[in-house]
C-alpha cells in the first residue's frame, strides 16, 4: 500500500477586473513541484463574488460568450434592481454569478499533472468590474513518486 501525503498552498491572483482569467499554468506548476504523481487536487475560491470554471482554452470566443451570457443573466444594477447594492451596481450580480457557477473544483492528478482534457483550462471567473486580489486555496492529496497505472481493464 502506498502512503498518502497532502500538500496545501494559497495562490494569489491579481485580476484586472471582470472576466475569465487563466490559472492553469500556476496551478499546474505548483502540482508538478509537489512530487505527487497520482492523487486529487482540490481548488477552492475564497470569495463570494468570484468563481472557478474548467472551460475551453482554444477559442477565446467561448470565454467572451460566457461573459456575455452571465452579464445578460445577472445584469449590473442599483437599488432599482437589487436590495444589496451598497458596494456598487456590480456587487449583487457578482454574487448571483458566483452562486450559479462553482467556487470549488476537484481534478484528478496523474503523472504529476492535473488530468485536464484537450483544450481544457482552469479559470478564475472574476465577477466584479474593478481589479481584485483573489486567493485560491489548493489542496493536493496523493502518492509520492509512483507512476499511475492507466492500463487497467
Amino acid at each position: 500500500m502506498t502512503d498518502l501525503v497532502q500538500r496545501s498552498h494559497r495562490l494569489v491572483v491579481e485580476t484586472p477586473g471582470r472576466g475569465l482569467h487563466p490559472v492553469t499554468g500556476p496551478i499546474g506548476r505548483w502540482v508538478a513541484a509537489q512530487g505527487i504523481t497520482e492523487g486529487l487536487l482540490t481548488i477552492w475560491c475564497r470569495h463570494t463574488s468570484a468563481s472557478l470554471l474548467v472551460q475551453e482554452n482554444a477559442d477565446p470566443d467561448v470565454l467572451a460568450d460566457l461573459a456575455d451570457f452571465f452579464a445578460a443573466l445577472a445584469p449590473d444594477g442599483g437599488a432599482e434592481r437589487y436590495r444589496h447594492w451598497a458596494e456598487g451596481p456590480d456587487d449583487m450580480p457578482a454574487h448571483i454569478r458566483a452562486a450559479l457557477t462553482q467556487v470549488q473544483l476537484s481534478i484528478p492528478v496523474a503523472e504529476g499533472r492535473p488530468m485536464l482534457g484537450t483544450s481544457q483550462g482552469i479559470y478564475l471567473f472574476e465577477h466584479r468590474g474593478a481589479p481584485h486580489r483573489r486567493e485560491l486555496a489548493l489542496h493536493l492529496l496523493g502518492a509520492l513518486g509512483r507512476k499511475s497505472d492507466n492500463s487497467r481493464d
